[in-house]
């Protein structure tokens, strides 16, 4: 009888002052986009960021802005970064992470053309073997591409 009372007190109040409740009372989240994204040699690009902590080297991506597809944010992001066009794009997994307050999206691609620096964030860009990945490369990056290529076919020359 409660819970009742209290969902139509809740649906009577206007529709603002609903939002500025729920905004106030949820968790807030950033979003990102990243990628595992593979040349068809099998390897696996990395990017420097000049901004990244510890080795600098990880996995390409970045911040989904309001109103922007999880994909398109990765599409504008690899254009801007390194001028990268992927061919193919799909949803790998979803993590959430507590301790940043941030929503993870990563996707699995294939690349389309050269992977080379356009932005300041970017020092340097390289494909690399997936068993050659840089030693200073965290294990958090290592495991988001394990688990990304898990249960895929990935065809390497190497």
């Amino acid at each position: 009888m409660l819970k009742g009372f209290l969902g139509l007190l809740f649906r009577l109040t206007p529709k603002t002052m609903r939002r500025w409740f729920s905004r106030f009372t949820n968790t807030r989240f950033s979003a990102t986009a990243g990628a595992i994204v593979l040349d068809d040699q099998g390897r696996v690009l990395l990017l420097k960021h000049v901004f990244r902590a510890g080795s600098g080297w990880g996995i390409p991506g970045g911040f989904v802005q309001a109103g922007e597809q999880p994909e398109a944010a990765l599409r504008r992001e690899l254009r801007e970064e390194v001028g990268l066009e992927l061919s193919q794009v799909e949803i790998a997994f979803i993590r959430t992470l507590k301790r940043t307050r941030q929503i993870e999206i990563m996707f699995f691609c294939r690349s389309r053309g050269e992977a080379r620096p356009r932005s300041v964030e970017v020092e340097q860009a390289d494909w690399f073997p997936l068993q050659a990945l840089p030693e200073a490369l965290s294990e958090d990056q290592r495991w988001l591409i394990e688990h990304a290529l898990s249960g895929k076919t990935v065809i390497s020359n190497q």
